[in-house]
């Protein structure tokens, strides 16, 4: 089925449909004969069944629909019932869909990579109202990957770490799983407009929940609290220096 037809169906927009499918992990499909035109966009059918009876796709529904209902209040000039009408908008949790993609703590960690790459850059962005970069999430960002950084220096499970023209590359080994990413170094980042934040936006937010659940995970098999509050806030220049006195291998 192709992408526009599969809109139509739901009756989402383009930017709840992207939402939708890269929360739920679904992607788009090669396949062998492109009957409406190679310039299409393809996915599963099975795979749109099961965004169909997802729960996801309700609340953005009522998402849609009160935010409508928001824009007429405007519209109307009642501008106090609008505050008050826009401070009731459905939230919605990842809890389910973490719980579905990653069955096992392991399947977690075979997917921190990325969700590592991505918030620890995240952390050095700056604000942006154009681009929808919340001055929240970028704190939440970095706070998680600090938290995550902390339980890495305590456990002292770093096998490798180098510097290099990207970043910091770090290498761990927890629970028998092998996990690598790159930390980008603190500079004043200049972001360029040619790039789909939103997109990016969506990614960090579900590398955000699944960081939490991976963060209290791994402080509670170590009989710690989560959120930390008891331990002092490691910035990049803390953590290495902690790391050399713990004689890691290949630094």
């Amino acid at each position: 089925m192709t992408r526009s037809h599969a809109i139509r169906k739901m009756q989402l927009s383009l930017q709840d449909f992207r939402k939708l499918c890269i929360l739920k992990g679904i992607y788009p499909r090669e396949p062998k004969k492109k009957f409406k035109g190679n310039d299409k966009t393809y996915y599963h059918i099975k795979d749109l069944k099961i965004l169909e009876h997802d729960q996801l796709l309700s609340k953005f529904r009522q998402i849609k629909a009160h935010l409508k209902k928001h824009q007429k209040l405007l519209g109307r000039r009642e501008l106090l019932m609008a505050e008050t009408h826009i401070k009731k908008t459905p939230k919605y949790s990842l809890a389910p869909v973490i719980k579905e993609r990653y069955p096992t703590f392991i399947d977690a960690l075979c997917d921190l990579d990325d969700a590592l790459c991505l918030v620890s850059l995240f952390a050095q962005f700056p604000q942006h109202l154009t681009l929808d970069i919340k001055k929240k999430d970028l704190e939440e960002c970095s706070q998680l990957y600090r938290d995550f950084m902390l339980y890495c220096t305590v456990s002292q499970c770093f096998t490798k770490a180098f510097y290099s023209i990207k970043g910091i590359y770090y290498r761990v080994e927890i629970l028998g799983q092998q996990i690598t990413w790159v930390q980008p170094y603190k500079f004043n980042q200049r972001l360029p407009f040619d790039v789909d934040y939103k997109v990016m936006g969506t990614f960090t937010e579900f590398y955000i929940a699944l960081l939490k659940f991976v963060n209290y995970k791994l402080f509670s098999d170590c009989g710690m609290t989560y959120p930390v509050s008891d331990f002092p806030a490691l910035d990049t220049a803390s953590s290495v220096s902690y790391l050399d006195c713990k004689r890691v291998k290949d630094l």
